[in-house]
């Protein structure tokens, strides 16, 4: 049956996260039974009850007349302006609902279908259209330009840059290995940045927003993580709140992390009228849109005073378990200096020097301790060394991860 599917299908490897999930399936009978069942540090995704105000007004949708017909890959004017009403209170950014905002089944997909709008597909080499992209960086990046028949060109993220890298560098580096200038088509970036938990000042942004309009390249923003941060004074920003970013950019949001909906599968994409208008013209080949009652309830909780305290409280959690586990491991397991992010809920980690890869010490981590977390080169070529730890967790089984890796002499 090969033969009948593409290569550039074939040729993708399936998402990290359903291969832990698969793995530790088939282990966990054997890891139970010595009273190493399983702790799931791996889990990017908020495992809280939603907003009781989001369910209640899902409920109170599905009995409305119509609510249950077709909706438009657009979305509903309700939902759209709900979104342009939020940007603007949380970021001080006008946006018109009516053709600079779009729905997504959750962001994933929209950045999926967005790469397939932008790449002209090629298999020479040569001639592939080429995005750039974070490294580390989420894991699905790669693979989302490499099935849209595109090439990703790695922006290393490493300490010594501050998980900033000047792009003019970048660009320099990439013009010295041959690359064709013309073939790039976007810079995609992603503040704050899973898996590091990276953030990025203003001033870097706008540097971001310059080099784009400089060499004429489309600037694409994951912004899953904005809602997620410690400190009220180092808020996360929208791209589109620097000057001259809506002539370039369009940016991503979803209500998977902020709301813990990830199995709703909602979002939007913002931004440039044209971009979000070419897209809409694949969307529209693809999917009848949203479920509007999904779309109702989403409404109501973006711009809702019990959503904002939602957030606050969640915040507030996984800052303690953070503070629980940083202390954990830096008095009890002797890691020794490594970045305390102000955002997101993970934790990126350096492997004890030891192992010989990642991979060999989370293998290891898992097997013998029950402790699951996720292999550094997952996320890129820089990734190497290094894993990510997520802390959506109750604080006990992070308490208990801590005591498992001591007595099963997991030190630094």
């Amino acid at each position: 049956m090969k033969e009948f599917f593409n290569d550039y299908v074939q040729s993708l490897e399936t998402y990290i996260m359903f291969r832990i999930k698969e793995t530790v399936a088939r282990i966990t009978p054997e890891l139970t039974a010595k009273g190493r069942a399983p702790i799931n540090l791996s889990m990017g995704a908020p495992t809280a009850t939603p907003p009781k105000l989001l369910i209640d007004s899902l409920k109170q949708a599905l009995d409305e007349q119509g609510i249950h017909t077709y909706s438009t890959p657009k979305g509903e004017a309700y939902f759209r302006e709900a979104v342009a009403k939020r940007m603007k209170s949380r970021f001080n950014v006008n946006l018109n609902p009516a053709t600079e905002i779009f729905s997504l089944i959750g962001s994933k997909e929209g950045l999926a279908n967005f790469i397939r709008v932008i790449i002209n597909p090629s298999t020479d080499i040569k001639e592939k259209e080429i995005v750039m992209v974070p490294d580390p960086g989420y894991a699905s990046y790669g693979e989302m330009v490499k099935v849209s028949g595109g090439l990703a060109y790695p922006v290393p993220l490493t300490p010594e840059n501050n998980f900033m890298p000047d792009l003019e560098e970048v660009w320099n580096e990439f013009l010295k290995k041959g690359y064709n200038p013309k073939k790039v088509k976007a810079l995609l970036i992603n503040y704050p940045n899973n898996p590091l938990g990276a953030t990025a000042t203003r001033e870097y942004l706008q540097s971001v927003v310059d080099f784009c309009k400089k060499h004429h390249i489309l600037l694409m923003s994951d912004a899953a993580y904005t809602e997620m941060y410690f400190k009220p004074e180092l808020k996360p920003m929208s791209i589109l709140e620097l000057e001259g970013a809506k002539d370039i950019a369009v940016e991503f949001f979803s209500f998977s992390k902020p709301y813990a909906m990830t199995g709703w599968r909602l979002g939007w994409i913002c931004g440039n009228e044209e971009a979000v208008k070419i897209f809409g013209k694949l969307k529209s080949t693809l999917d009848s849109g949203l479920f509007k009652a999904l779309q109702k309830a989403g409404s109501v909780i973006l711009n809702s005073k019990e959503g904002d305290e939602y957030i606050e409280n969640a915040n507030k959690v996984f800052k303690k378990n953070q503070e629980i586990l940083v202390k954990g491991l830096k008095e009890e397991l002797g890691w020794g200096d490594f970045n305390v992010p102000d955002a997101t809920f993970y934790l990126w980690l350096p492997i004890p020097p030891r192992y010989k890869s990642s991979v060999e010490f989370t293998d290891e981590l898992m097997e013998k301790s029950g402790i699951v977390v996720v292999p550094g080169d997952a996320f890129g070529e820089y990734g190497k060394g290094y894993f990510r730890v997520s802390i959506v967790c109750p604080e006990e089984q992070i308490r208990e991860a801590i005591q498992r890796m001591k007595k099963d002499g997991f030190c630094y």
